[in-house]
């Protein structure tokens, strides 16, 4: 799906209308970050709306502004919509203002998907660092509940210390369904018994995986982002069987303010996942 318009259109809603949402639930991820349970309330948009893991929402709040945010959660899992929020300017700022009960607006979804169907019958290697791991999540949500589609599946999941790990309390059920994780930090504690190191390191380290046959998917600052990419064609991971997610000041979801554009893409119309060997001569050119 390249075009938002269609996007959106296919989900049974309108790009350009705001839906009224109501925070359901807040939930305290690490330092800076939180999760907003949505739920719609009107009940037919709710039932209406359909997003497919990688897709983002554009969340208003009156006076503040918008911003796009990644959907972080299967919903399959969760009877509102998840939003996992990392505060980094004046909307996200305002947002830890509400409290369960409080509404705002919702547009979208917009933007392109994770792969999942391409994986099928190969090996597949999520890649996430920092809140990277947050559009990653409803992928996850799909390779566990249809795993006997899909080969091999390891989350190889980097952050800055122990502490600033996302969802650490269900690394368990993803490793019960099959989901092998590795994780590593920056910086240890004398607690910390895991990894230390860049996710980078952990792809190097990969054994169980036939990269000829896999399929990768990665999200987070796209330094890390690079690096990644660069070890997974170095172990035999084709160009097309790599997926990046990008996020450059996306500011209106429909390409229309130019804000986000990358070369000739426009990365909340044409992206944010893009297969890497589509968007490889701009990923070295640093964002403003």
């Amino acid at each position: 799906m390249r075009d938002a318009s269609r996007s959106a259109a296919a989900a049974g809603l309108r790009p350009w209308r705001t839906h009224t949402v109501r925070v359901r639930e807040i939930l305290a991820e690490v330092e800076g970050v939180a999760t907003y349970d949505l739920a719609f309330r009107d009940e037919s948009a709710g039932a209406a709306y359909r997003f497919a893991p990688g897709q983002f929402n554009m969340l208003y709040l009156p006076g503040a502004g918008e911003c796009a945010i990644s959907i972080s959660e299967d919903r399959a899992t969760s009877a509102g919509y998840r939003h996992t929020v990392r505060v980094a300017g004046n909307v996200t700022k305002t947002l830890t203002g509400l409290r369960p009960g409080d509404t705002l607006g919702l547009r979208g979804p917009f933007g392109t998907s994770w792969p999942i169907t391409d994986c099928i019958g190969r090996d597949v290697v999520l890649v996430a660092g920092g809140i990277g791991l947050a559009p990653l999540r409803p992928a996850i949500g799909s390779l566990m509940r249809n795993a006997r589609q899909f080969g091999r599946r390891h989350l190889l999941y980097g952050a800055r210390s122990p502490e600033s790990l996302l969802y650490w309390r269900q690394y368990e059920e993803w490793s019960q369904a099959g989901i092998r994780v590795h994780t590593t930090v920056d910086r240890a504690d004398s607690r910390w018994t895991g990894h230390v190191g860049v996710a980078t390191l952990l792809l190097e380290r990969l054994d169980a995986i036939d990269a000829r046959n896999a399929v990768l998917m990665c999200c987070g600052p796209e330094v890390m982002m690079r690096f990644t990419i660069a070890a997974a064609l170095n172990r035999g991971f084709a160009p097309d069987r790599i997926w990046v997610s990008l996020e450059r000041n996306m500011q209106c979801g429909v390409g229309l303010c130019g804000h986000c554009q990358m070369g000739g893409e426009f990365v909340c119309r044409d992206g944010p996942v893009f297969r890497y060997d589509r968007v490889a001569p701009f990923l070295d050119v640093e964002a403003f």
